[in-house]
């Protein structure tokens, strides 16, 4: 896991990153300090690209991806910083093949497929023992039914979700084609004896497909990226975060968080846009953590739920009264009062913790909001360490600036080498770049 934080106002953006990388192993985890997650994406323009959740691509590290990028980019500019991140894309599409070849493709799909089936069994398995527990009779028709049952509620949990646009009916029926013959043996090895029909099989297939095709189920272990700055032609800055699971057979699934985007204009003067383990920033933010509100708001619905069930318990009802009428009554009344609770509280964090930050960051200089951006992701990287959860947040913090003038300046960079004994990079770099700076990478 990692925490990182995007501080835009109308001058600057500030872009803050720990270090934490966490390696995931049969027998346990491993934490590294020393991971690189935020970098200039050009070299000669005011972009900065930040990276969170998987710092690989299907098994290609994100900084090599980013690095050919930019290298292909040399001194190109775009009109507006979406159209650096659309670029982005499309370069990570175009160059599936040679990034990831056609095995890897086809292993990452069996893969994913499978652990997906599993889980779709594991709860008829599940389903199963409470039906045997409730000392139910379980016979083969019943086995089939449940089984269909769940089938059918992921294939309608899947139809939910739009195919990618790049998805095309040909696309489809390659996909189908393709891996047809490997679903069928995944569906064996997983289900071995579930009396599943052709029908459902077909089903299962579809459910196959959209895993990649459409623009749900995303898995946990999916890359975060974060593109902000400058366009050539923009005068504010904005930021765009999107998340990158796979590519197969030259689609790639990925999509823009719209909750995580956004630019600076006249009627938007600042935004604080964490992501990944952003609870602490939330808590400083908005003055209370987001466990707590929900919390409060489960208790608070659940109580207003069943008193008034309680209440007429025992209470004696006069005769001709409707006892549940008076019951829904009660409830309706309940649910106002959270209804306005909610809202209360809402506008109480927005007038007395959320505003007076967000009014300040509008006038912020580019230090302070360097400051500001590194502060709040060691608040994070402070509160794992006084408790007993993994310290999944920690290291070094990477601190960088960008505005329209003065371009992408690191304020904060960790180095795993020495430039003055590194004179050939140096050079390298003087040789690609023909100026006078230095690439602090």
């Amino acid at each position: 896991m990692t925490a990182e934080i995007g501080i835009l106002n109308k001058t600057a953006v500030a872009l803050a990153a720990d270090s934490a990388v966490t390696v995931q192993q049969p027998k346990g985890q491993k934490i590294y300090n020393s991971a690189n997650k935020l970098f200039a994406l050009s070299k000669y323009h005011p972009v900065g690209i930040m990276l969170f959740g998987s710092a690989s691509f299907m098994g290609v590290p994100w900084e090599t991806v980013i690095k050919v990028y930019r290298t292909g980019l040399k001194k190109k500019c775009f009109k507006t910083l979406k159209e650096y991140a659309d670029d982005f894309i499309c370069f990570v599409e175009r160059s599936g093949s040679s990034l990831i070849p056609e095995q890897q493709q086809d292993q990452y799909v069996k893969t994913h497929v499978w652990m997906y089936f599993q889980l779709i069994k594991d709860e008829i398995k599940k389903r199963l023992e409470q039906i045997v527990n409730k000392q139910s009779p379980v016979d083969e028709t019943k086995i089939k039914e449940l089984a269909v049952e769940i089938v059918n509620k992921h294939f309608g949990n899947t139809e939910k979700y739009e195919f990618l646009k790049s998805v095309s009916e040909e696309k489809k029926a390659k996909f189908l084609g393709k891996y047809n013959a490997s679903i069928d043996e995944i569906i064996q090895n997983v289900f071995e004896k579930f009396p599943f029909s052709e029908g459902d099989k077909d089903k299962l297939k579809t459910i196959a497909m959209g895993l990649f095709y459409r623009n749900g189920n995303f898995p946990k272990s999916t890359s975060g990226i974060v593109i902000a700055g400058f366009g050539d032609e923009e005068i504010f800055p904005s930021i765009y975060a999107y998340q990158f699971e796979c590519i197969i057979d030259g689609v790639l699934k990925c999509i823009e968080e719209k909750q995580k985007s956004g630019a600076i204009d006249f009627d938007c003067e600042a935004l604080i846009v964490p992501f990944a383990q952003s609870e602490m920033v939330h808590t400083f933010i908005e003055g209370i953590d987001p466990a707590l509100v929900q919390f409060s708001i489960s208790y608070l619905n659940e109580i207003f739920s069943k008193y008034p069930a309680s209440l007429l318990e025992e209470i004696a009802i006069r005769d001709g009264i409707d006892k549940k009428a008076l019951l829904e009554k009660l409830q309706g009344i309940g649910q106002t009062v959270l209804k306005d609770f909610i809202e209360k509280s809402q506008q109480y964090r927005q007038e007395v913790h959320i505003s007076p930050i967000v009014n300040v960051v509008s006038i912020l200089p580019k230090d302070e909001l360097a400051s500001m951006a590194e502060a709040l992701v060691n608040l994070t990287s402070f509160k794992r360490r006084i408790t007993m959860d993994a310290e999944t947040v920690g290291g070094p913090i990477d601190v960088a600036v960008i505005s329209k003038g003065d371009g992408f300046v690191w304020i904060k960079r960790k180095h795993y080498f020495k430039p003055e004994l590194n004179p050939h990079f140096l050079k390298n770099y003087f040789r690609e770049g023909g100026n006078n700076e230095i690439e602090q990478e």
